[in-house]
Parts: structure tokens; sequence; C-alpha cells
């Protein structure tokens, strides 16, 4: 999660509207990297006919460039489009990308299927939408962290269902990917670091409500997911003391199994967003110049 001012280990209900107030919104100044971007704010249609925000982020010097379609985390129950934008724009600069950023609805207000149809939403406005801002619809890569990675997950197999718009990549960040939370890392992780197990259930829970366990979709959970065929080149990474760490390697285990491609890196003693809560650490500096250098192979290929 990481994305408040503080860590957060264990999360009950009760605590999501404190959570919320935390919430730190960064100037426009930091969004465009002081400029190199321009910003315009946007509105889609959702599912329920509700409102989508999206927020561009579009490089000055770059003609057509590819879009990095971003999904904020929050663990399903708070979060902003804005959470980390300032940390995305340097690489999105780095790789002569423009940035758009869904704002999803929360949980436990907007229960399954409200967020992962409203990224998907998102989605296809950006297929839509990206010629007439200058962008390239052809490249498009979805990315999102942490509960933001498992709805990427969510939107990338919706839109290989759908035959909906074409991918390019799946860029994902610490990714929240199985309701069923019984994994070993997860219990491992019980009680320490951030995001644990017991924050974990909480998040899906709101996400979830009575939905029977036995029914979730893998739209809902795309852990849960047997055929991981037919989808975008994929990047994943996550700390190795964290309570994702074990869904994760699974799920790009299934997407090579599958005959797909995926990167997968585990990052040694790192923990749930390791590179926001020590942004100078190595071990950041290694996992941000990862992710820059898939999406330059990506994008040369």
């Amino acid at each position: 999660m990481a994305t408040r001012s503080d860590i957060v280990t264990t999360l009950t209900e009760e605590q999501i509207p404190a959570l919320r107030a935390q919430a730190i919104v960064p100037a426009d100044a930091d969004l465009t990297f002081d400029g190199r971007f321009e910003l315009s704010r946007h509105v889609t249609t959702g599912p329920d006919d509700n409102g989508v925000p999206l927020i561009v982020l579009r490089p000055r010097e770059v003609s057509s460039p590819p879009v990095i379609y971003h999904v904020h985390g929050g663990g399903m129950v708070v979060g902003t489009a804005t959470d980390v934008l300032p940390a995305l724009a340097p690489l999105a600069a780095r790789v002569g990308a423009a940035i758009v950023a869904v704002e999803y609805r929360l949980a436990p207000e907007n229960r399954y299927p409200a967020a992962v149809e409203d990224v998907y939403a998102g989605l296809e406005w950006v297929a839509q939408s990206a010629a007439d801002l200058g962008m390239d619809p052809a490249r498009i890569i979805i990315d999102g962290v942490s509960a933001g990675g498992g709805l990427a997950a969510a939107t990338a197999l919706l839109a290989r269902d759908r035959r909906g718009p074409r991918l390019i990549g799946q860029m994902l960040v610490c990714p929240m990917l199985d309701d069923r939370n019984d994994s070993a890392s997860g219990y491992q992780m019980a009680g320490s670091g951030a995001w644990d197990r017991t924050a974990n259930a909480t998040g899906w829970a709101a996400y979830l409500g009575d939905l029977p366990r036995e029914d979730v979709p893998i739209y809902a959970s795309p852990g849960r997911a047997t055929d991981l065929s037919g989808l975008p080149p994929t990047f994943i990474d996550v700390g190795s003391a964290e309570t994702f760490r074990d869904e994760d390697v699974a799920y790009a285990t299934r997407i090579w199994a599958a005959g797909g491609d995926a990167e997968l890196h585990v990052w040694p003693g790192g923990v749930h967003g390791f590179d926001a809560l020590a942004p100078d650490a190595p071990l950041s500096e290694d996992a941000r110049n990862a992710r820059a250098r898939w999406l330059e192979r990506l994008l040369r290929a």
C-alpha cells in the first residue's frame, strides 16, 4: 500500500476514515515534473453512469508518446489518482511516455465490481481518446501499485476476455492479487512491515462484501485465475519481506506455464512499498531502474 504518510501494518474497517484523512495531495508542479509534462483532467462515464475522473500527463517534447495507464494503490479502501504520480513522472520521462491515471471508486462504499469496471472504462477512454490528445493508442501499458496492481491485472484479464483495448504490457508493482490471503508469506509477515495479513483481510472484505468466497471471480481476484494465456508481456516486482511475495511469484509462474512473457523481481529484504518508504535506498534505486529497463525494452520491440 504505502500511500499514506505513515506505514500501515494492521488495519481494521473502523480505521479506514482516519487513514483517508491522512491523504497528501501533491501540487500540480510535482505532478508535471517541473513543467516537463502538460497536465489535463478529464471525466469518462463509468459502468453505472458514474463519472470516472482521469488525469493526463503528456510530455511536452515527445511526439505521439506511448501511454502508461496508471492505477493507484490503497488496499481498495483509500488512495487517489495523484498518490504516486510525482514518483512515476521521472520514470515516464525517462522512457518518453505519457501517463494517464484513473480515479476509481473505493470500498466499502462501492463493492466489486465498481473499482475494476471503473478502471476498465478508463482504459477504453484512453484507447479512444489517446490520438486526439497527441498520444499513441497502439502503445498502452497498464501499470498498478499494490491494490492498483491487482486491479491492473484484473483489467488486463477483462481486456483479453472482452476483446477490448489491446495492451502492449502490464507492469504490476507489489500487486494485491489473491483474496484467499493464505500464503506462507502472508502468515510469515503477520504483524510486521507494511500491510500485513489482517490489513489485507480488511481490504478484501471491504471490496468483496457478502460475495461467497467460492464464487469470487478472477476479475475480482486475479490470483484465482488458472488460465493466464493471452496476456501482454508482464513485469512483476515484490519485496521478499512482504505479504504479497508468494502470490506474486505464483502469478508470474502461471504466466510462464501458459507460455507467456513475464519478468519477475523479488527484492531481498524489501517490505511492501519499500521504494516509496525509502526512495533513496540502493534497493529502491535498483527496483526503479529495473522497471525503466523493462519499459525501454518493451517500447523498442
